[in-house]
């Protein structure tokens, strides 16, 4: 189990999309509280997700090769074969753009960042708090769940993985909100580099990500259902 967390929550404080909304959101006025409500609710909904499972389980794992057991291994091969479809399909779409289409693709994306940040620039706090929810990777916050079915609340060492699984998850945007609270200059320097790096290679870190962790959870659930 904290093997399969650790990379999916790796997965999820990686994807480039919600880290590219968060340094937008950050790069706003106020955006050191829009950040701080942005982080609140994406925990809430990672804590809401696990809480749920828990309950479902009564915090006891599943006998090995029950119905349940079986049912949690199936949806993460389910979750892992889509991620790779995923990565595939956006794989060759972007070969197949790539000649000829450089060029104004990029320029189509600066704009569309520019319009963005435009938008973002005079969302309330509330706003950004329902950003977070709407830009979770939830195909794996799902791969997640289905893991957490495994997690054993009689050991401690459960706690900690749900514990560090969710910390892992978010680390990337507690490490931009503390940057940026602490030094606000050149932390908007880096991060907007990181922006228009992320927007630039956008498509090849959602194909890497995708199959990195479809792959992984292919495998994984592969293993479970035949051992």
């Amino acid at each position: 189990m904290v093997l399969d967390l650790v990379v999916i929550g790796l997965a999820i404080t990686v994807f480039p999309l919600s880290v590219t909304a968060f340094v937008l959101v950050l790069s706003t006025r106020g955006g050191v509280w829009k950040g701080l409500v942005f982080i609140l609710a994406w925990l809430a909904c990672l804590v809401v997700v696990i809480a749920a499972v828990l309950l479902t389980t009564g915090g006891k794992p599943p006998a090995p090769r029950s119905p349940p057991s079986t049912a949690s291994s199936a949806v993460k091969l389910a979750i892992g074969v889509g991620l790779v479809g995923y990565g595939w399909y956006r794989h060759r779409s972007r070969r197949r753009k790539r000649a000829g289409a450089a060029a104004p693709a990029a320029g189509r994306r600066h704009k569309s960042s520019g319009g963005l940040m435009a938008r973002l620039d005079r969302i309330s706090l509330w706003t950004a708090a329902g950003l977070a929810p709407l830009l979770q990777p939830w195909g794996l916050v799902a791969a997640g769940a289905a893991t957490v079915v495994s997690a054993d609340l009689s050991h401690t060492t459960s706690y900690l993985a749900l514990f560090g699984y969710v910390l892992l998850a978010t680390s990337s945007l507690l490490a931009m909100e503390i940057w940026t609270t602490f030094a606000p200059d050149s932390a908007g320097v880096r991060l907007d580099k990181l922006r228009v790096w992320i927007t630039t290679h956008q498509e090849q870190a959602l194909v890497t990500v995708a199959l990195v962790a479809g792959l992984f959870l292919v495998s994984r659930s592969i293993a479970q259902l035949t051992s």
